[in-house]
């Protein structure tokens, strides 16, 4: 089992400049926060009709939240510093998804919109209020694409982690659509299933399945081979606003407003187990004013063995796996997202005002028994699992049904 996490720590909150042409009183949620792959990037949709594209790791004077100084590095640092330096991308309408992903190396011959020859380069695509997808090249700010279909705003935005560069989005006209980047933007897939707005979307690593969460009590599974529906996860009592898959494909995690965590098996459909999102009695909050436990967002750790939440009731909460209660909280105000770096030890989180936090995350060191699970799930199913000749409780294990 593994040990209580600590408490995460606030390491830096970053808060957007005061644009001019903009109320300052409206649209100014950060509504979806995003690290690159790699963990070079970290960008933030503050609000305003802008992304900001940070180089990560912060640099010292943000992480003391101190006014900028001059640097004294060395002169590689300086250079690397002159590659990366923060970007402002205008994107013209308030900005709800983000997803990053790197783009092919370019040869000779090729007529890549997006990279010099020989470089490999970074892609975001930016979900907006007006429907419109646009696609930016990370280190020129040049605007690649600008994908049209959806009539209303894109909510959530996924890249198939096998950087195919086919891109799935979700929005509130109550549809998916499936984009092939590499295909100059074609839409390839209307996905129809939903009866409200859709909040969000997540690609298994294995590109396999596509999960989708509406303001519905159930989530939709759908196949990224055929793009046909595999199936309804029922089992909420209220809207299903955010979902995840665990590094593994193996686990599926879906959020609601019903501050309820379920973890599926997404290959059989069956609850694993359930999360409840108690309120917290505790010095964190000495209001007496009662808050409920909605949730926002849910994500994966990137050793799959924590999940983290945020919800409405100030805390962002670090589960593990095998625990039916949180291991840590910390507190925060009006939380909306939460997303791991992709290396682990950090989470950013996004909130209703526009700010962007980030956090220490418990570091683990995964036991062998999980790393062969891991890697074993990466490639089998669950019912090629139970196929094996196997005992029965290593079969329960490989599973998730037992931890």
């Amino acid at each position: 089992a593994l040990c209580p996490a600590e408490e995460p720590v606030l390491l830096a909150e970053l808060k957007p400049g005061r644009p001019q042409r903009y109320d300052w009183k409206s649209s100014c949620e950060t509504w979806s926060v995003a690290f690159s792959p790699d963990g070079a990037w970290f960008a933030w949709s503050q609000g305003h009709c802008v992304v900001k594209l940070i180089p990560w790791p912060l640099r010292e004077p943000e992480l003391c939240k101190a006014p900028e100084r001059k640097s004294r590095s060395s002169k590689a640092e300086a250079r690397s510093r002159a590659v990366a330096k923060e970007k402002t991308l205008e994107c013209g309408q308030i900005v709800w998804g983000l997803a990053f992903s790197a783009w092919p190396v370019a040869e000779e011959g090729d007529t890549d919109p997006a990279c010099t020859v020989g470089l490999p380069c970074l892609i975001l695509a930016t979900g907006l209020n007006d429907g419109q997808i646009k696609v930016w090249e990370v280190q020129t700010g040049h605007l690649l694409f600008s994908l049209l279909g959806h009539q209303d705003v894109v909510r959530d935005l996924s890249f198939a982690p096998n950087g195919s560069l086919i891109l799935v989005s979700a929005s509130r006209d109550k549809t998916l659509r499936v984009w092939d980047l590499s295909r100059d933007g074609r839409q390839v897939q209307v996905l129809l299933g939903h009866v409200q707005w859709v909040y969000c979307c997540s690609i298994s690593p294995d590109c396999s399945m596509l999960c989708s969460a509406a303001g519905e009590k159930s989530a939709l599974l759908w196949s990224m081979r055929s793009y046909t529906l595999i199936r309804r996860l029922e089992g909420h009592q209220s809207s299903v606003v955010s979902c995840d898959f665990s590094p593994d494909s193996a686990l599926l995690v879906t959020a609601s407003y019903d501050a309820c965590v379920i973890m599926w098996d997404p290959y059989t459909g069956e609850q694993l187990r359930t999360l409840r999102h108690v309120p917290l009695h505790s010095a964190l909050d000495d209001s007496s004013e009662v808050h409920t436990s909605s949730l926002r967002s849910v994500c994966f750790s990137p050793e799959g063995l924590y999940l983290a939440t945020v919800a409405d009731d100030r805390l962002l909460r670090i589960w593990a796996l095998e625990l039916r209660s949180p291991v840590a909280f910390a507190p925060m105000t009006n939380g909306l997202c939460c997303m791991y770096f992709p290396h682990g030890g950090f989470i950013a989180t996004g909130t209703r005002d526009g700010h962007v936090q980030f956090w220490t995350a418990p570091r683990v060191l995964s036991s062998l028994k999980h790393l062969c699970r891991k890697a074993l799930r990466t490639f089998l199913t669950t019912y090629q699992v139970l196929a094996l000749p196997i005992p029965r409780k290593l079969k329960e294990f490989l599973t998730y049904r037992t931890f």
